[in-house]
């Protein structure tokens, strides 16, 4: 069984600055391919980013290119989303999820191809 936890949320200001992590129980951590989505209230849930079990390739949607870096550490079986120059818009929950599939193309976009997830953590982006 594989367990993700959330972590690193909070309130921060337009221009602001956070970093999520995301704690990964369970065996094979470097074999999952790992994602970071979010989802604000009302709207339905939004790939963030991806990377690649190496870390080797990253992936993001177009509206955090540049503002945010997803990143992983093997040896501690962690993920992390560093986040800078945060705009209201980038309210939401985030999660962190799992794949122990490669996820080509657009089905890194798709939650259903996920299949474990985190609990969520929330950040709030006040103008």
């Amino acid at each position: 069984q594989v367990q993700l936890v959330e972590s690193g949320g909070g309130l921060v200001r337009a221009g602001g600055s956070l970093r999520l992590s995301c704690a990964v129980s369970g065996r094979s951590f470097i074999s999952y391919t790992l994602g970071w989505f979010r989802q604000a209230p009302g709207k339905e849930r939004e790939f963030v980013a991806k990377i690649t079990p190496s870390g080797a390739n990253t992936y993001y949607t177009d509206s955090v290119k540049g503002r945010f870096t997803i990143s992983r550490d093997n040896g501690k079986n962690m993920v992390y989303l560093q986040m800078i120059s945060l705009k209201p818009e980038d309210t939401a929950v985030y999660y962190c999820a799992a794949s122990a599939s490669s996820l080509f193309g657009t089905l890194r976009a798709d939650p259903a191809r996920y299949d474990y997830w985190g609990q969520g953590t929330q950040v709030t982006v006040s103008s």
